[in-house]
């Protein structure tokens, strides 16, 4: 067998190939963002499996090849199975890994976008805050890791809450990121001015961003 690599990180979606394959997009702390294919995962004997699906975090051995990766067997440290049983939860996970996903570049490290991956996913599951809180926070704190923000809001007038909220979601640790609240006007603003920073920056259209307003 050829030589593995062990990579950490999570998956950020799965698509199927053929009859029983599946394609990986992982984003990983060593190596950003690969794709990896699954072979045989749809089987229903396969020990890969469960390991070959969308939010899935763990450490993932590998065969590299020249332009993706063949996976062989995971460590999975969290399934994130909780997300799954809730429709609303699962269309915000999507949408922040696709965010992700549109930031991730292969051979540019991602420890912290799996970081807050992992604690936008913890606070969307023990509601902690209202979920579309946790969107706007994860949105600003995703682009200012990136690069991609200003250090004052976009445009307009707005209260100090809202530009409390704007320093404390590009500035505080991750680990203790999603634990303030917002009144109704202020979140409105928050949420306009987040919308302008993502205008003006991002040149992608998010399907799961369609789904999600479906949604809620």
């Amino acid at each position: 067998m050829r030589d593995l690599v062990k990579l950490s990180g999570m998956v950020l979606s799965a698509s199927p190939v053929g009859d029983y394959d599946r394609r990986l997009v992982i984003l990983t702390r060593e190596r950003g963002k690969i794709t990896a294919f699954a072979r045989g995962a749809k089987r229903s004997n396969s020990t890969l499996r469960a390991a070959a699906a969308p939010f899935v975090a763990g450490t993932f051995s590998l065969a590299e090849g020249r332009d993706s990766y063949n996976l062989y067997s995971a460590e999975v440290d969290d399934y994130h199975a909780e997300l799954a049983m809730d429709p609303e939860a699962v269309c915000y996970a999507s949408y922040f890994c696709e965010f992700a996903s549109y930031y991730g570049r292969e051979g540019i490290e991602a420890g912290n976008v799996i970081d807050l991956l992992e604690a936008a996913f913890t606070a969307i599951r023990e509601d902690r805050v209202p979920n579309v809180m946790v969107r706007r926070v994860y949105e600003l704190r995703l682009m200012v890791l990136n690069g991609e923000y200003t250090e004052t809001m976009p445009g307009g007038e707005y209260s100090d809450a809202a530009r409390y909220a704007w320093y404390v979601s590009a500035t505080r640790p991750v680990d203790n990121l999603f634990s303030f609240r917002l009144k109704d006007e202020p979140m409105r603003e928050f949420g306009h001015a987040v919308d302008r920073n993502i205008a003006r920056f991002v040149d992608r259209h998010f399907h799961s961003l369609d789904v999600l307003k479906v949604m809620v």
